[in-house]
């Protein structure tokens, strides 16, 4: 017996990395990015009408707005946000991109508290470094699109138009998740497994 093999395990049943991002990838994966849209909107129309203060704490309470909308929005796309129906470790995998997008909040937090205007930026990069993993798991380029397009615009608007933090930043951050949108709407999925295909 290999090292690798545990008893009474029927090797036959086990899932190549190939079948993994297949199944994982057959998901059009629009909930999410649609709970986005709305969140970062719904932030760049009270950047325009707070001022940079409370702009900063109406973004914070959008932010962690984003989840429940996605959990919203996926009863009408049809989408298994939390991996019910069956159970992919590359769902994990995700998560744990998620959870180490969001320990940048330790970072995020205390810059946000020296100067109140970095948090469109702070929050703007860390909110999209999910997506790299994102597209490694899927095979497709949208997801390293969206996550090097925000980073580099976002940082460059911040630099350019201090002036305007609080709303060009969600502005661009829209307008890369509605590219976005379009590009998983337009994107071949992987074609379905056959059935009973991973019994034992």
């Amino acid at each position: 017996m290999r090292r690798n093999e545990r008893p009474g395990k029927d090797l036959s049943s086990e899932r190549t990395l190939s079948e993994l991002r297949a199944e994982f990838g057959r998901s059009r994966f629009l909930a999410m990015p649609i709970a986005g849209t709305v969140a970062w909107f719904a932030a760049g129309v009270f950047g325009a009408i707070l001022p940079a203060e409370q702009a900063a704490l109406a973004l914070f309470l959008c932010m962690p707005a984003v989840f429940p909308l996605g959990i919203l929005f996926a009863r009408f796309t049809g989408e298994d946000l939390f991996g019910t129906t069956s159970r992919n470790e590359l769902d994990s995998l995700f998560m744990l991109g998620m959870l180490m997008a969001n320990l940048v909040w330790a970072i995020a937090i205390p810059f946000w508290m020296i100067e109140p205007s970095s948090l469109p930026l702070s929050a703007g990069i860390l909110a999209g470094l999910m997506w790299i993993p994102f597209s490694w798991i899927i095979q497709h380029w949208v997801g390293l699109f969206h996550s090097i397009s925000r980073t580099v615009l976002i940082t460059l608007a911040w630099f350019l138009f201090p002036d305007h933090r609080f709303v060009l930043i969600p502005a661009i951050i829209v307008i890369v998740y509605l590219i976005t949108i379009i590009v998983l709407v337009k994107r071949r999925l992987p074609p379905a497994a056959p059935p009973n295909m991973y019994a034992n």
